[in-house]
């Protein structure tokens, strides 16, 4: 056996040629191929900070609405104090009111 192979591995001297499937890319193909990866990492960047925006948004909203359901479990309903005024329900009927639940025990 001799020192050469009978077959070539990886592309022959020079390169493929112009009539071949894939061609080397020249300046022009690198520089435009770098502008469409800079514009994609742009986009992704974009996009980055839409979501990240959004999600700060929803979590002070959630805060908010978590605080304030906070505070109204701690308010709560509270009985009235003894010595609250009284309020009736009145109705007119003809030339006369007439009240109702004067009569019932306060909550």
């Amino acid at each position: 056996m001799g020192d050469t192979l009978p077959f070539t591995i990886g592309t022959p001297e020079g390169g493929p040629g112009p009539g071949s499937a894939h061609p080397r890319p020249g300046n022009a193909g690198r520089v435009i191929g770098s502008v469409f990866a800079l514009a994609a990492a742009a986009v992704g960047l974009l996009l980055t900070l839409v979501v990240a925006a959004a999600l700060a948004v929803f979590t002070l909203v959630a805060s908010l609405a978590l605080a304030l359901t906070g505070l109204a479990w701690r308010l709560g309903r509270r009985p009235a104090p003894a010595d609250a005024p009284v309020v009736l329900d009145a109705r007119k009927v003809g030339h006369a009111w007439v009240a109702y639940g004067w009569d019932e025990p306060r909550r």
